[in-house]
């Protein structure tokens, strides 16, 4: 047992779990249970916004499955993931006021509920809360193997010994505090993660020598780890193009990135959150990446490549100082399961209970029914993940790009296009789910690029043809429907 180690790291983890108990309070004193637990009552400032979208976004992939990519794949990998400097600063331009103010004006909670309001279809939001929770299933389980993995390594304790642990704090914070909690934390991962990357980058480049002498001793291992076309010249400038859309453009489409683009509290600290995000993105997929192929110099012949981070942390830096530090991985992991779990809770509780099973339900059931499905959906990715795949980053990306697929075009065409309908948001959503796990099963890479591009094209078309050929049905459902959403 690694005590320097384990000890902040225990330290971390009560700090999160304090913090969820002290935002439990305000759920005790709001006038609305429902905006409390799942939105904050729209009250998050700039910093705040900003972190939490970093911490969101930035995800066991981005600390342990990227890294591992990096340390096995090269630079190539590190170009591939400052495709995503740009998520935060795209996500909160395309959203920004417009969906924020949409938002309010309807009382919105959820994306599902921008959906609901937006198309006034029960086949869009049934459809829109299966693939969120197909989807969301999958990107949790990816985050609860990252969590157990880390500790793990870290600590010498069994994978089975390790996920409980990471299970149990998430839950209890989340479950206590909702949305509030969930922001709370995410300010302080943030920060964690920035200077943890910083820290660990820096650590590594002096144990090889400095850049300069790692890169020699890379290219002596392997020439191609220096190219934009990886270790073995896999990766195409198609597939790199492609994989933008995955991780760059098309992360609009994320539900659980998409809702903090309707919780800020004014033009202000949307301004702020558009600078500091863009900012910490790109220090962290840059620092975190380059640390993965500089580790291949320092501790060459690592096998489990999700495991990088914590090592290299572990032989460059004392133990106590890499205990504090690799509570950024960690941070990151449990910033993004917290938000994904509130995603698949009030899918299930406000989307579909709630509309469909009993609208009528009163505070005191919701606040029941909204625990209950948070533990229970926990429990079940608990058991997923038991038995969790070699790399997770791959099951990570399936994720995102069945949710870009879902639902890239029925929310931005769904803002701006007004001629946009049910109809087309349900042949996107059929045609950009289906085609994107049929492309998937069959090859990651079709034509050589990431399979989330095709469904996406798909998708477009499919919303696009599916409105224009309906213009006439229920023409005058659908104007009153323009006129409420968009008038002043």
């Amino acid at each position: 047992m690694n005590w320097p180690v384990i000890i902040p790291l225990l330290i971390f983890l009560v700090i999160i779990i304090f913090i969820g108990l002290y935002a439990s309070r305000y759920l005790n004193t709001t006038h609305s249970y429902l905006h409390e637990y799942f939105l904050g009552s729209r009250n998050l400032g700039g910093f705040i916004l900003a972190m939490t979208m970093v911490a969101t976004y930035g995800s066991g992939s981005s600390f342990l499955g990227g890294p591992g990519a990096a340390y096995s794949i090269g630079l190539a990998w590190v170009l591939l993931s400052m495709s995503q400097l740009v998520t935060g600063y795209f996500t909160l331009s395309i959203l920004g006021k417009k969906f924020a103010i949409m938002a309010r004006k309807i009382k919105a909670v959820t994306l599902i509920d921008f959906l609901s309001e937006r198309y006034r279809s029960k086949w869009v939001v049934i459809l829109s809360a299966f693939s969120i929770v197909i989807f969301l299933f999958s990107a949790m389980a990816a985050q609860w193997v990252g969590g157990a993995r880390l500790i793990e390594s870290i600590t010498g304790l069994s994978y089975t010994t390790a996920i409980f642990i990471f299970s149990i704090t998430l839950l209890l914070y989340v479950i206590f505090g909702g949305f509030r909690a969930v922001v709370m934390t995410d300010a302080i991962q943030g920060v964690i993660m920035f200077v943890g990357t910083l820290v660990i980058l820096i650590a590594t480049i002096v144990a090889g020598g400095g850049v300069s002498n790692i890169m020699s001793e890379l290219a002596a291992e392997n020439p191609n780890l220096l190219t934009p076309y990886g270790s073995d010249g896999s990766l195409t400038p198609l597939y790199i193009s492609s994989f933008w859309i995955l991780v760059g453009v098309g992360v609009v489409g994320l539900p659980q990135v998409a809702v903090r683009a309707m919780s800020y509290r004014d033009s202000k600290s949307l301004h702020k959150a558009l600078i500091i995000g863009t900012v910490t993105v790109g220090m962290i997929m840059l620092g975190m990446h380059l640390t993965g192929v500089f580790a291949r110099a320092v501790l060459p012949g690592i096998e489990e490549a999700d495991k990088v981070i914590p090592l290299i942390a572990m032989d460059v830096l004392p133990n106590w100082i890499a205990g504090i530090l690799l509570a950024a991985p960690l941070a990151a992991i449990m910033s993004t399961v917290d938000s994904l779990l509130l995603v698949v809770s009030s899918s299930i509780v406000k989307d579909v209970y709630m509309n469909y099973v009993k609208p009528d339900a009163n505070e005191k059931r919701i606040r029941i029914l909204s625990g209950t499905v948070t533990t229970a959906v926990g429990i079940l990715v608990l058991f997923m993940a038991i038995d969790p795949p070699s790399l997770l980053i791959w099951l990570n990306l399936f994720a995102f790009g069945g949710l870009e697929a879902a639902f890239i075009w029925p929310i931005i065409l769904g803002l701006y296009w007004k001629k946009g309908n049910a109809y087309g948001a349900l042949v996107s959503i059929l045609v950009g789910v289906s085609s994107y796990i049929i492309l998937y099963s069959i090859d990651t890479e079709p034509f050589g690029m990431h399979a989330v591009l095709l469904p996406v094209f798909l998708s477009l078309l499919g919303y696009v043809l599916g409105s224009l050929l309906t213009q006439k049905i229920n023409a005058e459902g659908q104007r009153e429907i323009y006129e409420r959403l968009w008038s002043a």
